[in-house]
């Protein structure tokens, strides 16, 4: 079997194999003529619309980006605007209920004061009415001695 495909080994070997890759004949100008074609033609069709896709978009980023930052900013301002008004706030309540509080711890020692005072009042007023009552009852109970003492003195007489 080695020797059948001897012959046919050899003739393959004897016989130039023409056009390689390198040869440099006519087709390499009409090569490069295609390859130069295919780049315009790429270039018209594909990276021109890709690319003014791509710089639209670029361009749609930044100013989403700036109009982003804007608002960042503008959201900062009214941040820092609004905590300052609740700190404010937040004072004037704490005032408020401070001041309040003195009213009410003022209203309060007032009324504890006039209802001293009114106590006071009616403690006076009943020590006057018991004095006032001790006195005629000393007076009743006099007559009543100077009473019991005449009769007193006349059974003693009399007898």
């Amino acid at each position: 079997m080695h020797n059948l495909l001897l012959p046919f080994v050899v003739q393959v070997s004897s016989t130039e194999i023409k056009g390689g890759l390198f040869d440099f004949n006519a087709t390499l100008p009409l090569m490069s003529l295609q390859f130069i074609v295919l780049t315009v033609i790429l270039n018209i069709l594909y990276y021109k619309p890709v690319s003014e896709v791509l710089n639209e978009r670029e361009e749609y980023i930044r100013n989403s980006l700036t109009a982003a930052s804007a608002s960042l900013l503008k959201a900062d301002e009214l941040t820092s605007k609004y905590e300052y008004e609740l700190a404010e706030s937040r004072k004037n309540a704490q005032n408020i209920i401070k001041n309040a509080q003195k009213e009410a711890q003022l209203l309060v020692s007032d009324k504890i004061k006039e209802a001293k005072q009114e106590t006071e009042g009616l403690l006076q007023n009943a020590y006057d009415q018991l004095n006032i009552q001790k006195a005629k009852a000393f007076k009743s109970l006099e007559k009543q001695v100077d009473i019991l003492s005449d009769q007193i003195q006349l059974k003693l007489l009399d007898t």
